[in-house]
């Protein structure tokens, strides 16, 4: 029993490793298609630099070349019949949820969002019963955000930040990315977010979980390009 226990426990460890490793492949799936949005829908990263970026980061995660290359291919033979728009609705306790999609079969991924807010206590709403909650505004990801940097771009006109995530007026997006891009940082991506005006605050972690849960699932389809949520924990 106890070489059996042994081989099971194994099993166990290489399942839970499995689906780590596939969750940060899914992460990163995501990150290479944002490059190549960011590049003007371009999948050759020889003049894309966004996705020169992103697949030397995948690179560093040991993401397999075949999975980089299917995901390419793919996206290649989808791009002129990818429609992008929102989804709005509501997660568990209330919480407003704005889900940014591209997609070729809008039917589709509109049942399959819906399935996901239904199943993880949540409605999917009508077009407009969720957006006026959010503000538009435009985040740009920075390699090694230091102080010094904080202070540049306060001067710059940055309205806040976030790890290493820098958040503008959107209307001046273009013009942060140009100016940071001449002062040679590295960017990770840049692009339009949502910002709720007024963010809920969840305290118990179980509710938190509950809402990082359809976060997960939401973000684990291959049509789902980004989720905005209105809680303060974010």
């Amino acid at each position: 029993m106890s070489g059996h226990s042994k081989w099971a426990n194994i099993r166990v460890r290489k399942g839970i490793e499995d689906k780590k490793r596939s969750a940060i492949f899914t992460r990163m799936a995501k990150v290479i298609l944002v490059a190549v949005r960011q590049g003007g829908n371009n999948t050759d990263s020889r003049s894309n630099p966004y996705l020169r970026i992103a697949l030397d980061r995948a690179k560093k995660v040991n993401m397999p070349k075949s999975n980089i290359v299917r995901l390419l291919e793919n996206f290649e033979n989808r791009k002129s019949d990818l429609k992008t728009f929102f989804l709005e609705g509501y997660g568990p306790f209330g919480v407003p949820v704005v889900v940014e999609v591209e997609t070729d079969n809008r039917i589709r991924v509109l049942a399959e969002v819906k399935f996901i807010f239904k199943s993880n206590d949540g409605n999917l709403g009508e077009s407009g019963s969720v957006l006026y909650l959010f503000d538009k505004i435009g985040e740009i990801e920075v390699v090694n955000l230091t102080e010094k940097k904080k202070l540049e771009l306060i001067d710059l006109g940055v309205i806040d930040f976030y790890k290493n995530l820098v958040v503008v007026n959107y209307v001046d997006l273009s013009d942060l990315v140009e100016k940071m891009e001449k002062r040679g940082w590295e960017i990770v991506r840049y692009g339009i977010g949502m910002k709720c005006k007024s963010p809920m605050i969840l305290e118990d972690e179980n509710k938190l979980n509950k809402l990082l849960d359809l976060r997960q699932e939401l973000e684990e389809n291959e049509d789902v390009v980004n989720v905005f949520m209105g809680i303060k924990n974010e």
